[in-house]
């Protein structure tokens, strides 16, 4: 098959490396001209660069005669007479100053250019039929907007479907080779046929679930899949965390395997965090929740989990001065790790955009960072040319050089090399000391660290008041 994918963010990229080691013809158009020539560069270390992504440069560049990248329109007009489906992959923000309501701008301009070439497809004949794919996550009745914007150019003989990714960052190849279910939504046979020929591979597979429903389905089980596990987080932080946090004689380990054991209630989710971030979650939970608002539905329990997940986050931080008597004012702090989770460079809802910014407010003299991949991402955010506030803010290249000289550390992102830490603490910044522990890293250190005089904050525990 011969496809086209509009959009080279985490979502478009991933899914066109993976259909063109299906032996699928693929083309991949973004307007960011740095991505495309990093990402068509057959340089695991440029690719990674700009999409940290296991797996991904290795399968762009064993497949790299099945895929071509683009940020001409031109070669994409051209490619419209022979293509069977059009994948598109745009961002879809929440809107600013409107809670929960979805951004579809970066969609409607290239959903529009599409319509206006499609149009003009095998010389106005159209001849060739060709199904518009929502990859992105869009409103559940997205399905009639595109419609209804292609017939307004003139576009015939075309098909919309919607077909949401249900990936999980650091692991979207894996889980795009090896998916637990492919969902297709469509409504004519037509369209469903056209997308069985593009994953033909998983058709009659014994481990993949090949779900056909209508669109409106289908976007709706990408909202509701994503709220359901952030539903899990936010119960796991905010009930099961505060338990810990409060009680004493409880540990949060031994907590989770008196749950997890009950197969009802299963693994997932089941560890406490500052926050839980990135581009998904809390998007999509706002979306379902202004949609259900918008008909005139009560969305109370989704706005409750978006509060819980922000209290965990400002509750962790109050913590240092309300348990620990921490004053910020002229501290020099380290915050380990700025990605919103291990194996990946993203930032997007990053728990530590908020907590750089609170410490900003609190008056401290500088904030000294580290992340293995994430800080080309971080720095961006936080440009000192725009905003003098951010000269306190120096990068560091390890976890050591960050922590020398300083007063605490926030430990932000789950790196599994977080969890060595604690020497690293114990080489460089002697207690007394605060360590603030966002990911539970060090827990298998906790009583050491006190007994040695180190104050302790964690999620999920009781403030550990260092002993010497």
């Amino acid at each position: 098959m011969k496809i086209l994918y509009v959009g080279a963010g985490f979502v478009g990229a991933c899914s066109a490396a993976v259909m063109a080691d299906a032996g699928h013809d693929v083309l991949l158009y973004d307007i960011d001209e740095e991505k495309i020539k990093k990402l068509g560069s057959n340089d695991i270390g440029l690719i990674e660069s700009c999409l940290f992504e296991d797996g991904l440069g290795d399968i762009l560049i064993k497949n790299k005669n099945n895929i071509t990248f683009t940020t001409n329109y031109s070669e994409v007009a051209k490619c419209l007479d022979l293509v069977d489906a059009v994948f598109m992959c745009l961002p879809t923000p929440e809107k600013d100053g409107v809670a929960g309501q979805s951004d579809l701008t970066y969609y409607h301009i290239a959903a529009e250019k599409l319509a206006q070439n499609l149009e003009k497809r095998n010389n106005g004949l159209q001849s060739k039929y060709v199904v518009v794919v929502n990859k992105s996550t869009v409103p559940i009745a997205m399905v009639d907007e595109t419609r209804g914007l292609m017939e307004k150019y003139g576009v015939k003989n075309f098909g919309v479907v919607s077909n949401p990714e249900f990936l999980i960052e650091g692991k979207a190849i894996f889980g795009s080779v090896h998916p637990d279910r492919v969902v297709v939504g469509a409504e004519k046979e037509e369209d469903f046929k056209v997308m069985r020929q593009i994953y033909a591979r998983f058709l009659n597979s014994s481990s993949v679930k090949y779900i056909e429903v209508t669109p409106e389905e289908a976007a709706a089980g990408k909202l509701l899949a994503n709220y359901l596990l952030f539903n899990r987080l936010a119960v796991t932080f905010d009930v099961v965390g505060r338990v810990c946090e409060n009680f004493d004689n409880v540990n949060f380990e031994n907590l989770r395997k008196i749950l997890t054991s009950d197969g009802r209630i299963g693994n997932w989710g089941f560890y406490d965090s500052v926050y839980a971030g990135g581009s998904c979650f809390i998007k999509d939970a706002a979306s379902l929740a202004y949609q259900l608002e918008e008909i005139g539905v009560g969305s109370g329990l989704v706005r409750q989990v978006l509060n819980s997940n922000n209290f965990q986050r400002d509750n962790f931080f109050s913590r240092a001065e309300k348990e620990a008597g921490f004053v910020w004012k002229d501290k020099k702090v380290a915050i380990l790790g700025v990605a919103f989770k291990q194996n990946t460079n993203d930032v997007r809802n990053s728990s530590a955009i908020n907590v750089v910014k609170s410490l900003i407010e609190k008056g401290v003299k500088e904030i000294k960072i580290y992340d293995p991949v994430a800080m080309p991402m971080f720095k961006a955010l936080f440009d000192s040319s725009e905003n003098l506030d951010y000269k306190i803010i120096d990068y560091f290249n390890s976890e050591k050089e960050a922590l020398i000289n300083t007063d605490t550390c926030l430990i932000l992102t789950d790196w599994p090399k977080f969890m060595a830490l604690g020497e690293v603490i114990k080489s460089v910044c002697p207690a007394p000391y605060l360590i603030m522990d966002g990911r539970r890293m060090l827990s298998v250190d906790f009583k050491e660290l006190q007994n040695l005089g180190y104050d302790i904050i964690s999620v999920g525990s009781l403030f550990l008041k260092g002993k010497k």
